[in-house]
């Protein structure tokens, strides 16, 4: 479920662009200190949303520096480092070693199963740091398991149990904001996960697997109903992100709720909407004659 929560990038300004890939090159730096190179293999930006949200509401000291990478071994590229920046690299650890157990029960690719085994050797690290919030999430994960494989789950009891899981990540302090923040999580979510099985739905029906769209995908108004339940998702969670008192960066952050968590989910719209008029073509050529 990653490569949801990322930004727009046709409709940002350079230096807000420049700002957003100097946190993920914050993040990098860090998993590559906490967790070496085997950590490095397993970031994505949309731990950059998390960090950026964190680092807005909580105004932290934040370290400015310079480097470069493997990625970019000849230019020095700025990043931003801080102890939201950790805690992003801290969970993205996390949800690699989910993702993988869920590759290697989906897929059974033994590369999958050795690096999630790779994974939870340096996440154990991460329960002595957090304690009960990873004893929640490991609840919340093994119930999402148990779910979804059992095959009978909806739509609603998935997407709200990795939605619960989405709002621990989000809600790091137990303070004020705790309650905005895992609700704010929880929608985000579950609005991923709908646009996960949304874009799977097709080859989870072919190779057999659990995916809780598959019963309404040939019906008439799965396109409209997708698309309305994922309306109300965002809304909710852009409704909550509003309530915070976020000034710093609050223009990368609506970029990505607003426009950025869209992108994947068109992609594949647009793909479909493409084939099925391809297929509707064929039909008409076939129907008459030509």
């Amino acid at each position: 479920m990653f490569g949801y929560i990322i930004v727009n990038k046709a409709e940002m300004k350079f230096k807000e662009f420049d700002v957003y890939q100097s946190y993920y090159c914050g993040i990098c730096r860090d998993l590559k200190r906490k967790f070496g190179v085997c950590g490095q293999m397993t970031l994505s930006y949309d731990m950059t949303f998390l960090a950026i949200l964190l680092t807005g509401l909580y105004e932290p000291q934040t370290r400015k520096g310079s480097a470069k990478c493997m990625v970019h071994p000849l230019e020095r590229h700025v990043t931003r480092s801080n102890v939201f920046t950790e805690y992003a690299a801290d969970m993205n650890i996390l949800f690699a070693y989910y993702k993988c157990q869920d590759d290697w029960e989906d897929e059974r690719k033994i590369g999958k199963l050795l690096f999630g085994r790779l994974l939870e050797g340096k996440s154990k690290k991460l329960r002595q740091a957090y304690g009960e919030k990873i004893r929640r999430i490991a609840g919340l994960m093994r119930e999402f398991s148990e779910a979804e494989g059992s095959g009978h789950a909806d739509i609603d009891t998935l997407g709200g149990l990795f939605g619960r899981v989405m709002g621990e990540v989000m809600a790091v302090r137990e303070d004020e904001w705790a309650e905005n923040l895992r609700r704010l999580g929880f929608f985000l979510g579950k609005f991923v996960y709908l646009c996960d099985a949304y874009e799977d739905v097709e080859l989870d029906r072919k190779k057999g697997r659990p995916n809780p769209l598959k019963e309404r995908y040939e019906e008439v108004d799965f396109e409209e109903e997708c698309r309305t339940i994922l309306t109300l998702m965002i809304s909710e969670c852009c409704r909550e992100f509003e309530k915070l008192p976020v000034l710093e960066n609050a223009e990368i952050l609506r970029n990505i709720l607003y426009s950025g968590v869209w992108g994947r989910y068109e992609v594949v719209r647009e793909r479909r909407h493409a084939d099925s008029r391809r297929e509707e073509n064929l039909s008409e050529r076939a129907g008459s004659g030509l």
